[in-house]
């Protein structure tokens, strides 16, 4: 495969270019890199606004098939253009990831025309955000096991379940539901796959869940009897399970090329630590540190060739277990470097002055997630050994 970028594609880098530095000015700038994963608390207001203004010229939804949605129109290798400069720009990060690049792409795939034209021109613009509600507290890497109850009443269904570790809910307008609508059924049969609005007060509650960071990137949503419409369901009552696994299937895309430059910018931060204190001069960490440069050159690579069309079907879990991994060990290599001051923060504890943590200690603590979330290691091995290996299937008691 040709990695290289065409003279269309240069020309859409200079476009880009150009809007970032115009439009990263102001509020925009002062929240530069703010926002992240581990500090998705940072400057929300301003990255809703960030968002509007993104949608404003057409930059949401490039990936999307035309349609008259508000989006413009992009080749693939433009898309890679975008999200390159975007994050090289080190602009806030995005809080409506979630509705571009999850939602869209399903109701582009699963979903009919009334759902696209109602919800896809509201993603592009900016206006509405989402989140996804699939884990359970008995219900995580074993998503069938979901027990969220979606009952039919008249034209619509009554949700009412617990949803956990729910990114971002705290501002979500909507959020995607895998809820069961056959009280008989089990595993992957009876589920459906609904929109739910987040406005309707007495019937969905979020509860920010504080990690050990001291952050609250995550949240638990309760739901009680809270409405979603029939025609929001997205598929038959019962196919919730193939729409669920298809937008699992359609989760890392070109979004995965922007969370490596984050992750390369992060290594240099752990280098030029490493050169600040000496700790280069360790042959043992100066051969960490270079191998984990060459891993993410080769993450590059394959993410690249997964772009590209390879028809593999093990290719999203290959993907996940390499960056989980790989992120992981960056925050241990973090610690190593830091040496016996990396127990220590930026300043004294005091009840005026309480317990904060740097960059680097947060990557560390929250990294310890990496390999978790998203579909633990233990999942994606599962996925590869039963979809790609032809391996049997664990036997259940």
């Amino acid at each position: 495969m040709d990695f290289g970028f065409g003279p269309e594609d240069e020309a859409f880098r200079r476009e880009a270019r150009t809007w970032l530095r115009a439009h990263l000015t102001g509020e925009f700038a002062r929240a530069a890199g703010q926002g992240g994963p581990g500090s998705e608390h940072e400057a929300g207001p301003v990255r809703r606004e960030w968002e509007r203004e993104l949608g404003r010229d057409g930059w949401i939804g490039l990936g999307w098939e035309a349609g008259g949605y508000g989006n413009r129109r992009a080749s693939l290798t433009q898309q890679v253009v975008w999200a390159e400069e975007f994050a090289r720009a080190g602009a806030p990060a995005r809080v409506g990831h979630i509705g571009e690049n999850l939602l869209a792409p399903t109701l582009l795939t699963y979903g009919d025309e009334e759902q696209r034209k109602r919800f896809l021109p509201a993603v592009a613009r900016g206006d509405e955000l989402w989140c996804q509600g699939y884990s359970e507290p008995g219900a995580g890497s074993d998503l069938a096991a979901v027990r969220t109850a979606a009952v039919r009443d008249g034209d619509g269904y009554r949700v009412t379940g617990q949803k956990i570790w729910t990114s971002l809910a705290q501002d979500a307008d909507w959020c995607f539901v895998l809820a069961r609508t056959d009280a008989a059924s089990a595993r992957h049969e009876g589920l459906s796959f609904l929109l739910v609005p987040m406005d309707q007060p007495g019937r969905v509650d979020v509860r920010p869940i504080r990690q050990m960071s001291g952050t609250s990137e995550f949240n638990e949503v309760f739901f009680d009897g809270a409405v979603a419409r029939a025609e929001h369901r997205v598929g038959a009552e019962g196919d919730g399970w193939r729409v669920a696994m298809g937008l699992l299937a359609l989760e890392r895309g070109v979004s995965t090329l922007v969370q490596q430059i984050g992750f390369a910018a992060e290594l240099s931060d752990v280098v030029a630590l490493a050169l600040r204190e000496g700790a280069g001069a360790d042959p043992v960490l100066r051969q960490q540190l270079v191998r984990a440069w060459a891993e993410l050159r080769t993450m590059r690579w394959n993410a690249l060739r997964t772009l590209g069309g390879t028809g593999d079907p093990g290719a999203p879990s290959v993907a996940k277990l390499l960056w989980g991994g790989w992120h992981q060990r960056l925050g241990e290599l973090a610690m190593r470097v830091r040496g016996a001051a990396a127990a220590l923060g930026p300043h004294d504890w005091t009840p005026e002055n309480p317990y904060e943590l740097d960059a680097l200690q947060r990557l560390f603590l929250f990294t310890r997630a990496d390999t978790v979330y998203g579909g633990s290691d233990e999942i994606q091995r599962t996925i590869l050994a039963q979809r790609v290996l032809g391996l049997p299937k664990e036997r259940r008691a």
